[in-house]
């Protein structure tokens, strides 16, 4: 997993937002993808793995990276090659971590999601406080793996 963060892709479209620390930020994440996605040329051939990459990676910022009375920050931008989510929380202390879960496990396995479906992720120190968890997908299926 790299350690820093490479440079976006050239946008076609881009959006940011500030999110609450709440169980229905996934769901407010997904509208703003499918919005930008909507509005940009080629957006839809990103939905499927977009829309998962960010609600994987919203809820671990709001279940494990985010101390109560902290917002997440979410950034997405696309081009005609790639779909890239960054979701930046205020805890520096603690980095995604993948864990080996078993098939009866009802979490913990969102991470593993997020390797499979990405083209690359990673994560960084964010300026300022905390760290930045990213995501970055092609357009279609998955290639099952980071670089």
């Amino acid at each position: 997993m790299p350690e820093t963060v490479d440079q976006p892709p050239l946008s076609v479209g881009s959006a940011s937002r500030w999110l609450p620390r709440s169980r229905r930020s996934p769901a407010e994440a997904r509208g703003l993808l499918e919005q930008l996605l909507a509005g940009a040329p080629g957006g839809q051939r990103f939905a499927d793995v977009g829309l998962l990459l960010v609600s994987e990676l919203v809820t671990n910022a709001v279940l494990h990276g985010t101390p109560t009375g902290n917002r997440v920050r979410l950034v997405l931008s696309v081009d005609h090659e790639r779909l890239r989510i960054e979701v930046h929380d205020a805890r520096a202390d603690r980095g995604p971590v993948l864990r080996a879960g078993s098939s009866e496990d009802e979490s913990g396995r969102g991470l593993i999601l997020v390797k499979s479906l990405s083209l690359r992720w990673g994560c960084c120190p964010r300026e300022g406080i905390g760290k930045i968890v990213w995501a970055e997908c092609g357009p279609g299926a998955a290639p099952g793996g980071d670089r």
